[in-house]
C-alpha cells in the first residue's frame, strides 16, 4: 500500500503545484480588482494591473521631473547599498562571534548570556535610540540590520560549532593542532555553509529593519518611496513596490543557495538545501 507522505510529486508536478497558489492569488485579485473598479472607476484601493504596469513603466524609465532620477532604480539602488552593507557586517560579526562563543569555554560562559540578551532585544524597540546616537543618516540604518541579525547568526554558528562531532576536535588535538589552527582548520571550513544558510533565513528580518529604518528616516529608498505615497493611497505603487521587494528577496536568496551548492558541494551531499 503506497502511503501519502511516501510520494514524491516529479519535477513538471512539484513546478506546477508550486505555481498554483500564486496563479490563484492572481485571479482572486484581479476578479476583486474588476468588481470595485465597475463600482467606482475612481477607486484606489485595489488597482488595475494595466494601471500598476503603467506607474511602474513611469518609475522605471522616465527621469523624476523633480530629481532627474529614475526612481524605482534609484530606490533599489539606495536599499541594496543599505542591506548589502547590514547583512554583511552582521555575517562577518555573527561568524567570529558564533566561533568564538561555540569553540572557547571560557568565552561561552562569559559572552553567551550577553549574547543571548541582546538576540531578545526587539530592533525597532530601540530605532530611535539608535537614530539619537548615530543621527539620521546612513549609520543609525545601518547599524539597525545588524542589530537585528548578528546575535541570531552568531547563537546559530554557536550551535553549529557546539554540534561538531567531537572526535574531530579531539583527533585534530590529538595530532597536534593548537586551539588556532583547530579553528581555522577543522571549524571555520565547516562553518562557510552554515553560515549561508543562516544569512538566508535572516533576510526577512533583514528586509523588515531596513523598510522600517527607511519609512522613518530617508530620503530615497524602498521602504522611503512606499511610506511617501502611503498618504494618496498610491496602491498602483504601493503593490508593486511591495513585489518587487519580495523579488529581490526570493533572488537574494537563491543566488545564496545556489553558492553554497557551487562552492561547498560535500555540505549539500547529506541532503541539506
Amino acid at each position: 500500500m503506497r502511503r501519502l507522505i511516501n510520494q514524491n510529486p516529479g519535477k513538471g508536478s512539484a513546478l506546477l503545484i508550486g505555481a498554483l497558489p500564486f496563479i490563484l492569488l492572481l485571479v482572486i485579485y484581479l476578479v476583486s480588482s474588476a468588481i470595485r473598479l465597475e463600482a467606482n472607476p475612481s477607486d484606489k484601493l485595489l488597482p488595475s494591473l494595466q494601471s500598476m504596469v503603467e506607474t511602474m513603466h513611469y518609475y522605471a524609465f522616465q527621469a523624476d521631473r523633480r530629481t532627474g532620477e529614475f526612481l524605482l532604480w534609484a530606490d533599489t539602488l539606495a536599499s541594496l547599498e543599505r542591506l548589502g552593507l547590514g547583512v554583511g557586517l552582521s555575517a562577518l560579526l555573527g561568524l567570529f562571534v558564533g566561533i568564538a562563543v561555540g569553540t572557547i569555554p571560557y568565552i561561552r560562559s562569559g559572552a553567551g548570556p550577553l549574547l543571548s540578551a541582546f538576540s531578545l532585544i526587539p530592533p525597532l524597540a530601540i530605532l530611535p535610540v539608535l537614530f539619537i546616537i548615530f543621527g539620521l543618516g546612513e549609520t543609525a540604518k545601518v547599524v539597525l540590520i545588524v542589530f537585528g541579525i548578528a546575535p541570531f547568526i552568531a547563537r546559530d554558528i554557536a550551535l553549529r560549532v557546539t554540534e561538531l562531532p567531537r572526535e574531530q576536535i579531539i583527533k585534530a588535538q590529538t595530532l597536534g593542532a593548537s586551539s588556532w589552527l583547530l579553528v581555522l582548520r577543522v571549524i571555520l571550513p565547516q562553518m562557510w555553509p552554515r553560515l549561508i544558510d543562516s544569512v538566508r533565513l535572516s533576510l526577512g528580518a533583514a528586509w523588515l529593519f531596513l523598510i522600517a529604518a527607511e519609512a522613518i528616516a530617508a530620503t530615497n529608498g524602498l521602504g522611503y518611496r512606499i511610506f511617501l505615497v502611503r498618504r494618496y493611497l498610491a496602491m498602483d505603487v504601493i503593490i508593486p513596490y511591495v513585489l518587487w521587494i519580495t523579488f529581490l528577496a526570493y533572488l537574494m536568496d537563491y543566488l545564496l543557495r545556489l553558492l553554497s551548492q557551487k562552492a561547498f558541494r560535500w555540505y549539500h551531499a547529506g541532503g541539506n538545501n
